[in-house]
C-alpha cells in the first residue's frame, strides 16, 4: 500500500496535502484518518508554513466521505466512534494556525464535505458536486456538517441541502456562498496556488490572529467579538513584522516577514 496521504512543500511557505485514494474516491479510511492526522500535526508544528492546500488525487473526487466498505464490517458503537474520528480530524483541520484551502477537484459529500466546510476557503472545479447526503442512508451528518454549513450559509439553505440529501452543482453553491471560488479542472490547481501564495506573503502572526479573531468571534455576540478582535490586534503591535511592513511601506517595497 502507497501514502494515503501525501505532503508536499509547492511554494515558499505554501504546503499541499493530497489524499491518495483516487480508487476510493478518497473517502475515509481509518488507515487514511491515521495518516491525515500525523500530516496535520507536522504542517501545524512547522513554523515555515503558512498556508495549507487540502486536495484529493484522481479526477472523481475531492473525498467522497466515510469508507461505506470498512463501515459496513463495524458495530453500532464501532460506527459511532469511526464517525467521532472523523469529526475530530475534520476539528484538527480547522483549529490549523494558518489558512487553509480546500481544492475540491471532485465530487465532495458526505464526511468530504465536512472535511471541505472546515478549511478556511473553498475553490472548486464547476463541473462538480457537493452534498451532505447522510439523511439518504438514515443517518445525519456526525462530523460537523449540520454545525458548519448552517454557520458559513444559514440555516434555511443548510436544512434544505440536509434534508433532501440531494447533491447541487458547484457553481448553485458558489451562489449560495458555500463555495468562494470557481474554476475548471485545468486551472485549479494553478488558481488555488496563486491564492495561497497571495495570502503567504502577508504576515504570519497577523494571519494566525485574523484566523482566531474570526472563528471565536464568529461563535458569540458582537460585543464580545469586537473584544476578541481587539486582544488578537494586540498581540500583532511588539512583532518586528508590523515594523517591517511600515518600513516596507515607506520605502515603496514588498515587505519580507519572519513571524516575528
Amino acid at each position: 500500500m502507497g501514502k494515503l496521504v501525501e505532503y508536499s512543500l509547492v511554494q515558499d511557505h505554501v504546503a499541499m496535502i493530497r489524499l491518495q485514494r483516487p480508487e476510493a474516491a478518497n473517502a475515509l479510511s481509518s488507515a487514511l484518518l491515521d495518516n491525515f492526522n500525523r500530516i496535520i500535526q507536522q504542517a501545524d508544528a512547522d513554523p515555515k508554513i503558512r498556508c495549507v492546500i487540502i486536495t484529493g488525487s484522481g479526477e472523481k473526487a475531492f473525498c467522497a466521505g466515510a469508507d461505506l466498505k470498512e463501515r459496513s464490517r463495524m458495530n453500532d458503537s464501532e460506527v459511532v466512534a469511526a464517525v467521532r474520528y472523523i469529526g475530530k480530524t475534520v476539528s484538527a483541520i480547522e483549529r490549523m494556525r494558518m489558512p487553509v484551502i480546500a481544492a475540491l477537484n471532485g465530487v465532495a459529500f458526505g464526511g468530504g464535505l465536512e472535511l471541505a466546510l472546515a478549511c478556511d476557503i473553498r475553490v472548486a472545479i464547476a463541473d462538480t458536486k457537493v452534498g451532505l447526503t447522510e439523511t439518504s442512508l438514515a443517518i445525519i451528518p456526525g462530523a460537523g456538517g449540520t454545525q458548519r454549513l448552517a454557520r458559513l450559509i444559514g440555516p434555511g439553505q443548510a436544512k434544505k441541502l440536509i434534508f433532501t440529501a440531494k447533491p447541487i452543482t458547484a457553481e448553485a453553491a458558489y451562489h449560495i456562498g458555500l463555495i468562494e471560488d470557481l474554476t475548471n479542472r485545468e486551472e485549479l490547481m494553478k488558481r488555488v496556488i496563486q491564492l495561497a501564495t497571495s495570502i503567504a506573503h502577508n504576515g504570519p502572526i497577523a494571519l494566525e490572529q485574523a484566523k482566531l479573531s474570526i472563528n471565536q468571534g464568529l461563535q458569540t455576540d458582537l460585543a464580545t467579538g469586537l473584544e476578541l478582535e481587539h486582544t488578537y490586534y494586540q498581540k500583532t503591535i511588539p512583532t518586528a513584522d508590523r515594523m517591517e511592513g511600515l518600513e516596507a511601506f515607506k520605502e515603496k517595497r514588498r515587505p519580507i516577514y519572519y513571524g516575528k
